[in-house]
């Protein structure tokens, strides 16, 4: 363990370097829970400059918990679309109606009652916690778990539960027991600026005279990878008269609308014909590969369908690999048709 007079020397060369050199971000410069615990959703499995994008236009549609509560699934996947894991999206909506039929529309300042809403978490209470209320705890993320990890040498897999467990631990040393919301953000700021993974820049790291690791490239040791698995996703492009016709999922992104699916033997039919669109895109462990066909008229059943103005796509909740095929798709009709009329 590091010593209690390091552990102070290390906390001030750290928050030292933040006021210098820390990132400016938006969730940063509010205590309002309801705004952080919103970035802390978005900001799970997804990169900062992406989540930069949504965030300010999410609080400006959605303000505050009470707001958020009154929306519709609807409305709230259509401003989530393009952020991907959309479950995200689905419990911050059932926080906010818990939030605001439980605690009267005031989020809760203990962790404990924190974790009895829908999808949160011990990080993610524990970053309320410190950064709303600037309450004395730690946080262990993707960012601060490489620092931890390095610092302390940690030689077993963070991943298991025990390591994770020790990481906590480690973490809850170091934490001080005021401004840790200016400490912590200076850790995560530490793991994304310096401490990267890979290579870090160890020769510029504020921290390094107290860092333990003999080989900080090779830490934090983690479980292997399974090797992604593709698959493929096979949909039809009907349209007609000015109108799509699109599905609404019950699986993968559910309440979302998608191309239709393709029952098999709708398949064997449109392979017949040249396939109009493909693409592939990453989803969790698998690449999938989407396939769109031609239809003349509607021949599948798998879940919800309605026929869709053109000109209202905009206003569906549409993820984005169907969106983009949608749109590749209708803008080739529209070339095609003016190709017609000139001949």
């Amino acid at each position: 363990m590091i010593s209690p007079k390091n552990i102070r020397a290390l906390r001030r060369s750290l928050l030292r370097w933040y006021r210098h050199d820390g990132r400016d971000l938006p969730w940063r410069r509010t205590r309002n829970p309801y705004a952080i615990l919103v970035s802390e959703f978005m900001l799970q499995q997804t990169q900062v400059a992406t989540v930069i994008l949504y965030y300010d236009e999410w609080l400006r549609r959605f303000p505050d918990f009470s707001a958020l509560s009154r929306a519709s699934e609807n409305d709230v996947l259509h401003a989530w679309q393009g952020l991907g894991y959309y479950a995200r999206a689905r419990n911050l909506h059932a926080t906010a109606r818990a939030v605001v039929d439980r605690h009267r529309g005031c989020f809760p300042r203990s962790i404990e009652q924190m974790q009895r809403l829908p999808g949160i978490g011990k990080y993610t209470a524990h970053a309320v916690a410190a950064f709303a209320f600037n309450q004395s705890v730690p946080i262990v993320e993707a960012n601060t778990s490489r620092v931890l990890a390095r610092l302390f040498n940690f030689r077993r897999s963070i991943e298991s539960a025990a390591g994770l467990k020790t990481l906590w631990q480690y973490a809850a040393t170091l934490v001080p027991k005021s401004n840790a919301q200016m400490y912590n953000s200076a850790l995560v700021d530490l793991g994304a600026l310096i401490c990267v993974p890979r290579k870090p820049k160890c020769a510029v790291c504020p921290v390094k005279k107290f860092c333990r690791a003999e080989n900080p490239a090779a830490l934090p040791i983690k479980k292997p990878r399974p090797r992604a698995k593709r698959i493929t996703e096979n949909h039809a492009f009907v349209l007609q008269r000015g109108r799509i016709l699109l599905e609404q999922s019950r699986r993968r992104w559910r309440g979302m609308w998608i191309l239709p699916r393709l029952k098999l033997d709708s398949l064997k039919q449109a392979r017949l014909r040249r396939r109009m669109y493909e693409t592939v895109f990453p989803f969790t462990n698998h690449r999938v590969a989407l396939h769109v066909y031609a239809q003349d008229r509607p021949t599948i059943d798998h879940g919800p369908q309605r026929w869709i103005r053109i000109d209202s796509l905009e206003s569906l909740p549409i993820p984005s690999p169907h969106r983009q095929a949608v749109r590749h798709l209708l803008s080739e009709a529209t070339a095609a048709r003016a190709r017609r009329q000139q001949s």
